[in-house]
């Protein structure tokens, strides 16, 4: 395989970090076996062509650090990999190399032309390959999908992935499938141009009709893999969420909730930084009861309707962008998923006639 599925890194990204190591444990990321017909090359030029994300700088300075051993040593960069190496690459923070092995997995793609694609990402799916999650993402599929439709499986595709979104939530992602697009599009979601409407089902009976949440997100200063909300100027990178109400039910609330920025979790962050998590969210305290009775009856209610959506209940709706060829806006919306369309009922009928406070 010769071409490199490709990642710019924009600024913002909304991304799972149960998909990176931890920063006291050094994990296996990639292992590769060097086929009997290799001809002797560079290892970093080698690596280049097999590893997203991969640039020659990157790989010198993880061969310099030790994080690639060949045969379980370690080499420079101008070492020539012979057949029958072992290469592999480690990782002891953020991952940044992953080696794309095409899948075919099942994909709802809701718009593709020459330039780029728009995806309804299921729950459950991460996006992309990191630790522990090497297979079943949404690249591994894209990559097998656009191997399919070009007819060469010896190559791997070029794909941009310019934005993601959390494993446990579901909607709608845009991929670029040219480096001008990728380009185009990374600059939109850095200028905050890009519309995106989410829906969520939070905890608690919302206050006011519609707001606005500022906070610093950042990483938890003692649990790595959870973000916090910060004051301005004290850690993380600014924030900002709007929300409006679009149905109440006493004990949570249906919101929509549009983004200014897109940091990691925002949304998750930023809903329990105002005391209403949303349903269902077992990392931010969603997955307890936090508004209600202390009645069996209603408690039994609640763990059946989590049992229907065991993840976050928050669906990316609508993605709004300018085609970055033709110049064209483009607005895409998805529905809801039937397990936050479940949950949302049930809270519906539960609440129907009844006087909630």
């Amino acid at each position: 395989m010769s071409a490199v599925i490709s990642s710019l890194e924009a600024e913002e990204w909304e991304e799972d970090p149960e998909s990176e190591a931890s920063e006291e444990q050094q994990a296996e990321r990639v292992r590769i076996t060097i086929d009997k017909r290799q001809e002797p090359i560079r290892i970093d030029k080698f690596l280049m062509n097999r590893l997203e994300g991969a640039t020659r700088n990157k790989l010198q300075h993880a061969l310099d650090d030790g994080h690639i051993l060949v045969n379980n040593i370690t080499v420079k960069s101008n070492y020539k990999i012979r057949p029958g190496d072992e290469i592999v690459v480690f990782d002891n923070r953020a991952p940044e190399f992953a080696e794309i092995i095409p899948e075919e997995l099942p994909l709802d793609i809701v718009y593709e032309d020459d330039d780029l694609m728009i995806v309804n990402k299921r729950a459950g799916m991460v996006v992309h390959p990191g630790c522990g999650n090497y297979t079943g993402t949404l690249i591994n599929g894209l990559a097998w999908y656009l191997q399919q439709q070009s007819g060469d499986v010896t190559t791997l595709p070029r794909v941009g992935l310019v934005h993601r979104i959390d494993k446990d939530t579901t909607g709608l992602v845009v991929i670029a499938k040219t480096e001008s697009a990728m380009s185009l599009l990374a600059a939109q979601f850095k200028k905050h141009s890009v519309h995106r409407r989410y829906v969520a089902l939070v905890w608690g009976d919302m206050e006011e009709e519609t707001g606005t949440i500022i906070a610093h997100v950042g990483r938890h200063e003692r649990f790595r893999k959870k973000f916090a909300a910060y004051p301005e100027g004290e850690h993380g990178k600014e924030a900002i969420t709007h929300y409006k109400v679009l149905e109440r039910f006493g004990y949570v609330t249906l919101v929509e909730l549009q983004l200014e920025t897109g940091r990691t979790h925002q949304i998750r962050v930023h809903m329990q930084s105002i005391g209403h998590p949303l349903f269902g969210d077992s990392t931010y305290g969603g997955d307890r009861i936090v508004k209600g009775t202390i009645f069996s009856k209603y408690k039994q209610f609640v763990e059946n309707t989590m049992a229907l959506i065991p993840r976050q209940s928050l669906h990316a709706k609508e993605l709004g962008i300018v085609h970055p060829v033709s110049g064209e806006s483009l607005l895409f919306n998805s529905e809801l998923p039937a397990d936050m369309q479940a949950a949302i009922e049930r809270w519906r009928t539960y609440t129907k006639g009844i006087q909630v406070h």
